[in-house]
């Protein structure tokens, strides 16, 4: 007889296999086997017609969950029943966090074993780690699952009472949610402040010095400061409400005037150093990666959203490449301290080492469990290059390497230089820094939010002069500022607020990030996560009927008795009740504030200082104003932000649509008028009129940067009559083009093979680049879209037995996909890129291909297919679906 061991997926399954006896097998449950009903089709006939049935909590009965065994979970558990008869005991092997403990929790009440039954937890996939687990099974930790279920069944009631409303009152398939409502808010609160910003201006001079006037020397530079002895004006002396300096600030603001006065006034006269300070600083390495600070870094130095970040790290824990990745606690455990420290005195030696093992500790005290931090795992760490990994995985477990032999790494030593120079009655300032000991710095060196935030590993280095000294000025600049809106954030400083302001938590913060960009509520440009209009109509709603729902202070304190409902602290049943069903519970304030909710005023989105209402429609946001007695309506081109929605470009999207788009001219060559116009995707430039004899007439989009009032007749005849040719390839003879794209300019090789695109760099013009410039673009490898990496095969798997085209999976934007010739499909949930053989993928396409075939069949035929599977759908859902009571299970044990 043999032991049945089950854990969440087939690459955690294999890698277990490696560190057991033969006399185990090791099974996966490919996540959760059972969950609340995601759709009418899922929930049982014999409670279909039950009012709570939608929700999936029986309210009444004590907030029982109805609980439903997806349909592609089904096979899995006949599988798992069917291997469990053959086994003498039962092993559940789930992660050892609150989801992992629930998921065993739920096998265990759907496999009802008749053997003895253990849960075993470990923090790492490695030998050491399993066999000190097995000698260390414990029962199922009660407390930990129903804290799970109640999190799920408070964020199942916001989410399923509140998202109805939304559809009645906005648009369909909106959504709210307990952490989702509270960010989005953040989201929206700053771009009001965008908003509500005023831009200031403000000159100062910049100074470029030699140590002595000697111009041939080493130069370095110095920042105008005071003058006459005031403080000059920055741009932190600004009030952002108003664009002028704030009240109190007791400081001289320079003009342009002022500035170039000064500089011609200041060009010849002598500089003198007036004091030279040095002070030492000592800067102490990050602690280790917790899930919170993997996804912010991840995202600051790899550009890797949250979502992917934990995909990567789920598949190199389950790999054995690292610890557990779902943890608050910055601890390590003395084994990895001491694989640690090994790593810093073979690679860069005992001097750089700390003295003493440094320990850290938790500070959050919502921290979950008593995990380690994220680290390598194993007692000794394989270097990134013995790893034998590729592309995110390897990015990834480099960071994670760094970051933890860096924790062991010796202090920083610097020195900070500041030098104060004077010329007449202006006085500089010049700062420096030398790095002493590199320290940590020689493994890592932490990202910053502030782009430009000088990294700590940088030396700037300053001349040894003196008090006294006279260097000399080799050029005197007037230099222009203008103070910057509040950023927007991106993922890292989104996931750092939520986490210090105790909202969610991190485990769940790539869901929740990539929800409220899949919903609409925000879209991702330069890394930054813009709102959309729809995201302001939400939030106003919600701030107006049901503050607590997005208010931070509320759904911290909720999450703290989430915890303490874990450790016992905190009873579930009386949280539940009265957040949902008391006075002033959920369920009371929808029914009392439905009725007073207008759809109308819902819809629209009233912003400062302009004078046309901003509306939520069926096909997106747009622009309502009166016009005498008529309504003009304009759609809010896509690019547009509610940041940047000022008077002028209202303006200019309601006069195109009463008057007509502007005339530029007429086409030289055709003499056909040119209108400059706005569409959904931004403005764009069209030739001649559209006409029943001319439906699509040629249009092109301005480049990125060019705003329509600056678009000009002989502009608009370029881009006209894009695309260009250039020329031909010297090697394939094959035409070169350059055009502009929905991504901005390009340049393609028109080769017969394939087209090969490279977007063109800033500097370059699509209207002028030439041949050789493209063929230097050309000749750089080329890289994917919004990522660093080419586009390399992750695994090659062989050739496709039809046509013998190269079968290959492919790491992109939504994770690894399989591709042959055109045909991709994505890689099975629950399944790893080690996990496909070519064999599986032929399967994987020819149901790709299948799907695309049937759809193209007749309607007729289509109509039939519908009616058969909704009758084999209806015959399925009164045969299967699975209720538990929860009053009699939850009292099961296990042996």
């Amino acid at each position: 007889m043999s032991t049945l061991v089950i854990v969440e997926s087939p690459t955690k399954a294999r890698t277990i296999r490696n560190y057991l006896p033969s006399e185990y097998l090791v099974e996966a449950s490919m996540g959760h086997v059972r969950d609340l009903p995601q759709s009418a089709k899922e929930i049982p006939e014999a409670v279909k017609a039950e009012k709570w049935a939608q929700l999936g909590v029986n309210i009444n009965a004590d907030f029982e969950p109805l609980y439903v065994i997806p349909k592609d979970k089904k096979k899995v558990v006949s599988q798992l029943k069917e291997a469990l008869k053959g086994a003498s005991e039962l092993i559940l092997a789930t992660d050892e966090d609150r989801e992992g403990e629930s998921i065993s929790w739920h096998l265990y009440q759907l496999l009802k074993p008749k053997v003895p039954t253990k849960r075993m937890v470990f923090h790492e996939i490695t030998q050491d780690a399993i066999k000190k687990a097995l000698d260390n099974c414990r029962n199922i930790d009660e407390k930990l699952v129903r804290a799970q279920e109640t999190r799920r069944i408070l964020d199942r009631l916001v989410g399923y009472t509140l998202s109805p409303l939304l559809w009645k009152k906005i648009a369909r398939g909106l959504s709210a949610g307990r952490v989702q409502s509270v960010a989005v808010r953040l989201l929206v609160n700053k771009e009001r402040e965008r908003r509500a910003f005023r831009q200031g201006s403000y000159w100062d001079l910049k100074a470029i010095l030699t140590p002595a006037r000697d111009k041939e020397k080493p130069t370095f530079t110095a920042q105008l400061v005071t003058l006459a002895g005031t403080k000059l004006a920055t741009g932190s002396d600004f009030d952002p409400a108003t664009g002028k300096i704030a009240a109190g600030k007791k400081v001289l603001l320079l003009d342009e005037d002022g500035a170039k006065e000064l500089q011609e006034r200041l060009g010849d006269k002598t500089w003198l150093v007036k004091n030279v300070e040095e002070r030492p600083v000592t800067r102490k390495p990050a602690a280790p990666f917790t899930t919170s600070t993997l996804q912010q870094e991840a995202n600051r130095k790899l550009r890797l959203s949250a979502r992917d970040t934990m995909r990567t790290a789920q598949n190199l824990y389950e790999q054995g490449y690292i610890t557990y990745m779902r943890t608050d606690s910055v601890h390590l455990s003395e084994q990895a301290i001491a694989a640690a420290r090994d790593c810093v005195e073979k690679l860069y030696g005992k001097q750089y080492l700390s003295p003493k093992p440094r320990k850290y500790t938790t500070k959050s005290k919502g921290a979950q469990e008593a995990h380690e931090a994220i680290r390598p795992a194993g007692s000794s760490f394989r270097t990134p290059q013995e790893t034998g990994l590729s592309g995110r995985e390897l990015q990834l477990y480099d960071l994670i390497w760094k970051r933890t032999v860096a924790c062991q790494m010796a202090d920083s030593k610097q020195t900070q230089i500041t030098m104060q120079l004077q010329v007449e009655d202006a006085g500089f300032r010049s700062s420096g820094k030398r790095i002493d000991f590199p320290g940590f710095l020689r493994a890592y060196v932490e990202g910053s939010d502030d782009p430009e935030a000088a990294l700590e590993d940088k030396e700037v280095i300053l001349p040894n002069l003196k008090v006294g000294d006279n260097p000399g000025c080799k050029a005197l600049d007037a230099i222009s500022h203008e103070t910057q809106p509040p950023a927007r954030y991106t993922e890292a400083t989104l996931v750092k607020t939520l986490e210090s302001e105790g909202i969610g938590r991190p485990s769940t913060y790539a869901s929740i990030i990539g929800t409220i960009i899949d919903k609409g509520y925000a879209q991702l440009t330069n890394n930054a996560l813009v709102p959309s209009f729809t995201a302001f109509a939400v939030t106003n709603l919600l701030e107006k009927h049901f503050p607590d729902v997005v208010d931070p202070s509320f759904t911290s304190k909720m999450e703290q008795t989430l915890d303490d409902i874990s450790t016992g602290e905190a009873a579930w049943l009386p949280y539940l009740q009265d957040f949902y069903l008391g006075e002033e519970g959920l369920e009371t304030l929808v029914k009392e504030q439905e009725d007073q909710i207008d759809a109308n005023n819902a819809k629209t989105i009233e912003l400062e200082n302009l004078e046309a209402k901003v509306r939520i429609g069926k096909y997106g946001a747009y622009l309502e104003k009166e016009n005498g007695e008529d309504v003009v309506t304009v759609s809010i081109p896509q690019d547009l932000t509610p940041a940047d929605l000022d008077p002028e470009k209202v303006e200019v999207l309601l006069r195109q649509k009463t008057e007509g788009p502007d005339k530029l001219g007429i086409h030289p060559e055709l003499g056909e008028a040119i209108y400059a116009k706005i569409g959904p995707y931004g403005p764009y430039v069209q030739l001649g009129d559209k006409t029943d004899e001319n439906p699509k007439p040629k249009q092109a989009s301005l480049p990125k940067g060019v705003k329509l009032e600056d678009a000009t007749l002989e502009m608009a005849v370029g881009l006209l009559s894009l695309p260009r040719t250039l020329g031909n390839h010297p090697e394939s003879g094959a035409t070169i083009q350059a055009n502009i794209g929905r991504f901005g300019p390009y340049v393609v090789h028109n080769s017969k093979e394939k087209k090969d695109y490279r977007s063109l760099k800033a500097g370059d013009d699509v209207l002028t680049v030439t041949l050789e410039r493209a063929l230097e673009l050309l000749a750089t490898p080329k890289k994917g879209r919004g990522s660093s990496k080419s586009k390399t095969a992750l695994k090659e798997l062989g050739s496709h037995p039809d046509d013998e085209e190269a079968v290959n999976i492919y790491d992109g934007p939504y994770g690894p996909y399989i591709k042959h010739n055109k045909t991709n499909v994505s890689i099975p949930e629950g399944k790893s890129v080690e996990d496909i053989t070519l064999e599986i993928a032929l399967e994987l396409l020819a149901s790709k291909t299948s799907t695309k075939k049937s759809k193209s069949k007749s309607s007729k035929s289509s109509s039939k297919s519908k009616s058969s599977s909704s009758k084999s759908s209806t015959k399925s859902s009164k045969s299967s679906g699975s209720t538990t009571k929860k009053s009699s299970s939850k009292k099961a044990s296990l042996n």
